[in-house]
C-alpha cells in the first residue's frame, strides 16, 4: 500500500511571495525618500514667507528667532541645506557705459521725465523680449501654514549709535551711482554712518545677506517707484553683494550701469537665481502729454489709469512700491490743466484731493492682479526732506548736519499723504504690507548728500535722497526683520 509524502511546493511558494512583497515594499519605500528630498527645499522656501501676512504687527511668542533686548540681534545663519549654489553660466557682456547727470534735485522732477527712457519704449523694449522665461514669477502656491507675528512696532524707535555699521564699506560697491556715493563725492564726515535703527519694544535680526538670498532662491524681488525707490533699490544690492562668496556672479543681465536716465533694471544673483529689479514709475498711475492749439505740448497725469509699466510688475514675486516725492513739484503740486479722469482734463484740481484716487487706481490694481498666495506686497512710506531756508530749487541747505535730530516738532510730524496711505491701504483686499519709514527718517537730518551728489560738491543741495550706504540700508533691514519675524518656527 503506497503512502502519500507531503508536497514541498506550499512552504516554497510562501517563500517566493514573502521575497516578493519585501522587494515591493523597499521600492516603494526608496521612492518614497527620493521624492520627499526632491520636494523639500521648494516646501521650505514657500513654508517662510509666501503666506498672507496680517497687516497689523502685534505682539506674539513664537518666532523663529529668539529676541534679545540687547542692542546687538543675533545673526542668523542660513539652513545648510540650501547654501549649496547653482551652477549657471552667465552671459558674457561688459556693462555699457553711459553718462551719469544730476539727480533729481538739481532740476524741476517734472522736466526729468522728458529725459528718462521708457521701460516699454527704445531699448527697453528689447531688453524686455530678452529676458528669459524663467525669470517670471513663482508659480508655486502658498500651502496654508501658520506665520509668525511680528513681536512689536518695528518703527516706534530710536536711532542708536552702533560701531559694527555701515554694513558694507562706502565706495565698495560697485552698484551706487553718483548722486547717492557721498563718501566717494568727497564727503569729510562718517558719523552719520554709526546709526543703526532700534525699535522700543523688540530688536530687529541681524542683517544676514546670505540667509536674505536663500529666502529669495528662484524669485523675483522687484521695487517700483520713483527715485527713492531707486536710492533703496542701490542699498539693496549693496546689501545683498556682502553675502556672495564671488561677486563677480551677480550682474546687470542687460549690461547696463546704473544712472538717472534710465528707468528699468535686472540684477542676477547666479548662485540663488534670483532677480532684484528697479522699475521706475514716479506716480503709479498713468504720465501722458495733451498739445494745445499751438501744438505744443503739455504733461498730463491720468488719476484713473495705472503706470502703463505695470505689466513688468506682474513678473515678481515680492514688490515695494512707493510713491509720494514727485506729488511735491511743479505741475503736480500746481494742478492746474494736470490732472485727467478719462477724458476730462480738470481746469484746476489740489493735489491732496488728487492723490487720494491715483493711490485707490494703484490699490485697485494689485486687488485685482495680485495673488496674496503666491506674491507679497510692499509699500514704502513716504521719507523725510530735510531743507533749511528754502526747498530744493530755491537755496535750500542741510549741509553741515552731522548727527540725527532726538528733539523737535519734525519728529512727530506726519503728512498728509501718509494718512491717505493708511486709510488706502485698510481698505484693500489684498494684504500690504505698510514699510512706515517716516517717522524714522524725520530724524536723520544727517544723511542726505546735501553738496556731495557729485564730485566736487554742487551749488544746489539735495536733502531729500539719501547717501548709500546709509538711511535706506534700515528700510531694507526692515524688509529682511519682517521675512524672518513672521516665518514660524
Amino acid at each position: 500500500m503506497a503512502v502519500a509524502t507531503p508536497s514541498n511546493s506550499s512552504p516554497q511558494k510562501s517563500r517566493y511571495a514573502y521575497i516578493v512583497i519585501i522587494f515591493i515594499t523597499f521600492v516603494l519605500f526608496t521612492v518614497f525618500v527620493f521624492n520627499k528630498r526632491a520636494l523639500e527645499p521648494s516646501f521650505f522656501l514657500y513654508k517662510n514667507y509666501f503666506t498672507q501676512i496680517p497687516l497689523s504687527s502685534s505682539s506674539t511668542n513664537n518666532t523663529l528667532i529668539s529676541l534679545s533686548q540687547s542692542n546687538s540681534a543675533p545673526i542668523l545663519d542660513p539652513p545648510s541645506s540650501l547654501l549649496q549654489s547653482t551652477s549657471i553660466t552667465p552671459p558674457t557682456h561688459e556693462p555699457s557705459s553711459q553718462s551719469e547727470s544730476n539727480d533729481e534735485n538739481v532740476q524741476d522732477p517734472n522736466r526729468e521725465n522728458e529725459n528718462v527712457q521708457d521701460p516699454d519704449g527704445g531699448n527697453e523694449s528689447s531688453d524686455l523680449k530678452n529676458e528669459s522665461s524663467d525669470q517670471n514669477g513663482g508659480e508655486n502656491e502658498n500651502p496654508d501654514v501658520e506665520m509668525g507675528e511680528i513681536p512689536c512696532d518695528l518703527y516706534a524707535g530710536t536711532w542708536v549709535r552702533d560701531e559694527k555699521y555701515p554694513l558694507y564699506k562706502p565706495g565698495s560697491c560697485p552698484h551706487v551711482d553718483e548722486a547717492f556715493d557721498c563718501q566717494s563725492n568727497g564727503r569729510g564726515d562718517s558719523e552719520y554712518l554709526k546709526w543703526r535703527w532700534k525699535p522700543d519694544g523688540c530688536d530687529l535680526p541681524r542683517f544676514n545677506a546670505t540667509d536674505f538670498l536663500v529666502r529669495l532662491r528662484g524669485k523675483r524681488l522687484m521695487l517700483v517707484g520713483d527715485s527713492m525707490n531707486r536710492n533703496q533699490f542701490e542699498s539693496i544690492l549693496c546689501l545683498l553683494r556682502e553675502g556672495l562668496h564671488n561677486k563677480s556672479r551677480m550682474y546687470e543681465i542687460h549690461g547696463h550701469k546704473i544712472s538717472k536716465g534710465r528707468g528699468y533694471f535686472s540684477f542676477k544673483f547666479q548662485d540663488y537665481d534670483c532677480t532684484v529689479d528697479f522699475v521706475l514709475s514716479h506716480f503709479l498711475v498713468k504720465e501722458g502729454v495733451r498739445f494745445d492749439e499751438k501744438r505744443r505740448s503739455n504733461p498730463t497725469l491720468s488719476i484713473d489709469q495705472i503706470d502703463r509699466k505695470a505689466k513688468r510688475w506682474m513678473k515678481a514675486d515680492i514688490l515695494v512700491f512707493n510713491t509720494g516725492h514727485w506729488w511735491a513739484h511743479g505741475k503736480t503740486a500746481r494742478g492746474k490743466n494736470y490732472y485727467k479722469e478719462g477724458d476730462y482734463l480738470y481746469p484746476h484740481f489740489d493735489v491732496t484731493k488728487a492723490f487720494k484716487p491715483a493711490l485707490k487706481t494703484w490699490a485697485s490694481w494689485v486687488d485685482l492682479n495680485v495673488n496674496p498666495k503666491k506674491q507679497l506686497i510692499f509699500y514704502r512710506g513716504y521719507s523725510s526732506s530735510h531743507f533749511r531756508g528754502g526747498d530744493w530749487d530755491s537755496g535750500g541747505s542741510c549741509k553741515g548736519e552731522k548727527e540725527p535730530a532726538f528733539s523737535g516738532a519734525l519728529l512727530d510730524s506726519y503728512p498728509l499723504k501718509m494718512k491717505i496711505v493708511d486709510e488706502v491701504i485698510k481698505e484693500m483686499k489684498v494684504p500690504v504690507i505698510l514699510l512706515n519709514v517716516t517717522r524714522l527718517t524725520n530724524c536723520r537730518k544727517d544723511g542726505h548728500p546735501s553738496i556731495w551728489g557729485k564730485k566736487g560738491s554742487s551749488r544746489k543741495q539735495d536733502c531729500s535722497h539719501w547717501c548709500v550706504p546709509g538711511v535706506p540700508d534700515a528700510w531694507n533691514e526692515l524688509i529682511y526683520a519682517t521675512l524672518v519675524f513672521q516665518q514660524k518656527e
